[in-house]
């Protein structure tokens, strides 16, 4: 498989043309399209997508190493797919959406003001990630590691403290509730 570096690549649509089987290394994508594409067994490395959309995106054994996701629409992801060596990657402003990040392990990721509706975090290593503005309405948290996260800022959370690790752990005080959500407890 050929290397492919420093290349930008704007407004091309791999719904239609399938994106080249290739190792990318420091590369841009600006508003491309994604879209039900299959990006199997495709390496990125430190490259950056910006505005582009990767809803129902086919992951297998895709590598992400130190990848940046900004302004993306990515739903529908099965992110456990993904090749798990050095995977890595940080969010910005991005929507991810009743995708899965299933028993994978991606400890201190970034996501920032990111739409994380749905999304199933169950088994999943996110010790010490940042989650900044963040909206996990009906996000699933089971025997999840979220020991010295902050969610200090993000909100619409429901987590089972008896079912996940949450040492060391940042809540607001407006968000507290949705740590005792399962008590059927009334706070006034």
């Amino acid at each position: 498989m050929e290397y492919i570096e420093d290349q930008t690549f704007k407004e091309e649509d791999y719904s239609i043309k399938a994106l080249e089987k290739s190792n990318y290394e420091s590369c841009l994508f600006q508003n491309c399209n994604f879209e039900n594409s299959n990006l199997s067994e495709i390496k990125f490395i430190d490259c950056t997508f910006v505005d582009c959309n990767f809803s129902n995106a086919k992951l297998f054994n895709t590598a992400f190493q130190n990848v940046l996701f900004k302004i993306c629409k990515m739903l529908g992801l099965q992110f456990e797919e993904c090749n798990a060596i050095r995977l890595s990657f940080s969010f910005e402003e991005c929507i991810l959406n009743h995708s899965s990040f299933f028993k994978i392990n991606i400890p201190k990721t970034s996501f920032k003001k990111t739409q994380l509706q749905e999304v199933d975090f169950t088994g999943c290593n996110l010790k010490k990630a940042i989650f900044n503005d963040c909206d996990f309405s009906r996000a699933v948290f089971e025997n999840t590691s979220l020991e010295e996260v902050d969610f200090s800022d993000s909100y619409n959370y429901v987590i089972d403290p008896e079912v996940n690790r949450i040492y060391k752990a940042t809540f607001s005080l407006n968000e507290v509730s949705g740590l005792l959500t399962k008590y059927r407890i009334k706070i006034i």
